[in-house]
């Protein structure tokens, strides 16, 4: 018997999922430890163990917002830049977009760039953009900048010198004299070898930002895990969805930094439907991507750490960081969300949460401003969850709320769900219509422990018909790392490589020597790509590789069609050549008869040093009305319990739910996965809702759902 461990720490909660060899499957959450994210995962990893041998434990995936964090919040390390003779300013003058407020802030000041003007050193030498040297390496100037750098008490260093991508040498023997005394050193020629000079060196200087963060929070991971007994491999997902081990995530942190959101896509790509649109709301920001043709979309560019950004795709607005990442579009809307009034009186929701620490109002661990999930306690929406709800304190914060407004309880919270909402279509608008995609042909795949709640009034505003809400959707991020692949990647830039083969080959050997896997091992997959654009022409699209230089060009302007809607044709060059290895992970099993939701795991004591974080662990038959009695208006029509579901025998309980068709408050069903299994024609008409262990589904009217297949419930859309 063997067991694989997903854990993915987010804003509030963590989440740790746990497979068998059966495919059966365990969940636990507890509430997020922002002082030591360790302690909360040890508190779930113990709880979804509940009594099985920890030595069992073959594989172990994290999902970790360590890095975005560090960039967001400025707590990385003080990171030296050393850069070629003459370039010093580049970084430091750096570029910016002015969005939203911006634009019209005769006061404005730019952020500060990633690495302080002093902190910068130059050193002598050049080489051409197609590596030839043009002045020969003073390594006495390397070691005046050592010395500087030294002086300062800086630790860390990214060397970033000009084309570097086409001949590493100087890079190499630069990094090879500051090793000498600094601890860190990084090298663009390392880290991602990619033309255009100032996104290579802000990627450096954030992997040498962030990696000495990585490398102490691994190293301690597998520690405290050993320490209960798991001595399994420890491995990271990447930017792109796929996993690399601890090691490797340590040395090339950078691909981490969009690591918790790309294992949501995964979940929401393996529902079935080849073209979705991942929805995934969390307990602080929502995230949304496009998934055509069963793969989600892949960006070789992003931007951190700024505004109005979406995610990262506009330019100027962050960091541009170069390396493969799932093309997400995020907002700063989750269930955590602050629901405020600003000066003039305008009722805002987010982007500041209330996270695990005070928490809603409704968790009672002292937080009291109103947040969305406060506001769907007081709609109905919500009764039972991850952690016990009051009703009471919702109310109160609510009342504080509505009173300013004007209006009455339900409509303030109402104005809170659907402002929210409206925040998170906008970056589904961003991910579609904007790219010009008509989301109308695709499927809404809807996760996280809010997201559900909020998928069929988002999917109306853009005339989506199906929303897909997946068994444990509540956790369908940890869910998801169990399913992705070790894997990673390798980028070189050659203008029109004389022997693109050769070149490709010796990135396939460098990634494979990355997994530590032979290339000519069963099951090992080569993906190759070229960016490829037109001759003139300064940006670039990636194409999937063809020795046939006819086949290439027509597949470069297919791609150029459909990103551009202009059918082009003319001279290409070849810029930069991809290679992508990929070792399948384990295919989990056929589940047995009984669902695998109905597994819960009974709980447990907290592992040794672990903090006592609030640990919680799920009998999804339980419902509302049999957890939340207390709540006005519920009514317990029959008894359930955990044993009862697993045999089909739960019922259906009813209670008042807000929705506006029905001129307010209505008495609703109240549905679990098993109860829907048992309706007559399997069908159920809205308003309903639909409790899950870690998450509610809203069935507003005009709407249906039905269980599906691998207990998905599918809502669709019946009347406009």
């Amino acid at each position: 018997m063997g067991y694989a461990i997903g854990v993915d720490v987010g804003g509030t909660f963590t989440d740790v999922v746990l497979r068998d060899t059966s495919g059966a499957i365990s969940v636990a959450k507890c509430l997020s430890t922002h002082y030591d994210p360790i302690a909360g995962i040890l508190t779930g990893v113990t709880r979804v163990l509940a009594g099985r041998d920890p030595a069992q434990v073959t594989r172990v995936v994290h999902a970790t917002t360590l890095a975005t964090n560090a960039v967001l919040e400025r707590k990385g390390v003080r990171v030296a830049l050393v850069t070629t003779q003459g370039f010093r300013a580049a970084v430091p003058l750096g570029r910016y977009a002015r969005v939203e407020e911006d634009r019209y802030d005769l006061r404005f000041t730019p952020p500060p760039p990633p690495v302080a003007p002093g902190d910068c050193f130059e050193v002598v030498e050049r080489v051409s953009a197609r590596g030839a040297v043009l002045t020969p390496l003073d390594p006495d100037s390397v070691r005046r900048a050592a010395a500087a750098i030294t002086a300062r008490g800086i630790e860390s260093a990214a060397v970033c010198l000009l084309h570097a991508y086409a001949n590493p040498a100087h890079e190499r023997r630069v990094a090879q004299i500051l090793r000498q005394t600094i601890p860190a050193v990084v090298t663009s020629s390392e880290t991602w070898p990619e033309l255009r000079e100032y996104e290579r060196a802000t990627t450096t200087i954030m992997s040498a930002y962030i990696g000495p963060l990585m490398a102490s929070y691994l190293s301690r991971l597998r520690e405290r895990l050993a320490g209960i007994g798991i001595r399994a491999p420890v491995h990271v997902m990447e930017s792109s969805g796929g996993v690399i081990s601890a090691e490797l995530a340590a040395r090339r942190a950078v691909a981490t930094i969009e690591s918790g959101p790309a294992a949501g896509v995964l979940a929401a790509a393996g529902a079935g439907f080849a073209d979705a649109i991942s929805f995934d709301m969390g307990g602080t920001t929502a995230k949304t991507c496009v998934v055509r043709g069963g793969r989600p979309e892949i960006t070789h560019e992003f931007h951190v750490g700024g505004k109005g950004s979406f995610g990262g795709r506009r330019a100027g607005t962050g960091v541009p960081i170069k390396t493969p990442a799932i093309d997400l579009a995020e907002v700063g809307a989750g269930g955590g969300s602050v629901a405020w009034l600003d000066p003039a009186g305008t009722l805002r929701v987010g982007p500041r949460s209330a996270g695990s620490s005070p928490g809603p109002a409704c968790y009672g661990l002292g937080g009291s401003e109103p947040t969305v999930t406060d506001a769907n306690l007081v709609l109905g929406y919500l009764s039972s969850a991850s952690i016990p709800l009051s009703p009471p304190l919702a109310d109160k914060a609510l009342d504080g709320l509505a009173a300013p407004l004007g209006v009455a309880r339900e409509q303030a919270a109402y104005a809170v769900h659907e402002i929210v909402s409206a925040s998170m279509a906008s970056a589904v608008h961003v991910v579609t219509v904007q790219r010009g995609i008509d989301p109308r042909g695709f499927a809404l795949v809807a996760s996280g422990g809010a997201g559900p709640m909020h998928a069929a009034r988002i999917a109306a505003r853009f005339g989506i018909t199906t929303v897909v809400v997946p068994a444990h959707c509540g956790v369908a991020s940890a869910a998801g790392l169990l399913s992705g692949d070790l894997s990673t990647d390798r980028v070189q830039s050659h203008l029109d490589a004389p022997d693109p083969a050769a070149l490709l080959a010796t990135l396939a050997e460098a990634a494979a020597s990355d997994l530590a896997v032979p290339l000519g091992t069963p099951g090992v997959r080569v993906h190759r790509s070229v960016d490829v654009r037109f001759k003139g022409q300064s940006h670039d699209l990636t194409v999937d590789w063809s020795d046939d230089r006819a086949e290439l060009e027509s597949r470069f302007f297919r791609r150029y069609a459909e990103v551009y809607g202009i059918a082009q044709r003319g001279e290409i060059e070849l810029v930069s050549y991809r290679v992508r290895v990929s070792v399948p992970a384990d295919p989990p099993p056929a589940p047995p008869a009984t669902d695998a939701s109905e597994r819960s795991t009974p709980g447990g004591s907290t592992g040794e040093g672990s903090a006592p974080a609030p640990a919680l662990t799920h009998h999804p038959s339980a419902g509302a009305a049999s957890t939340r009695t207390e709540e006005p208006g519920a009514t317990r029509t029959a008894g359930t319990g955990a044993r009862a579901a697993e045999r089909g025998a739960a019922r259906v309980t009813t209670r008042r739910a807000y929705f506006p068709e029905c001129g307010g408050y209505a008495d609703v069903p109240v549905h679990t996965r098993p109860t829907l299994a048992t309706e007559p024609d399997a069908t159920v008409e809205g308003p309903a809702v639909i409790e899950d262990p870690e998450s509610t589904i809203v069935v507003p009217p005009g709407w249906t759902a039905t269980l599906a297949p691998a207990q998905a419930v599918h809502l669709l859309r019946s009347s406009r």
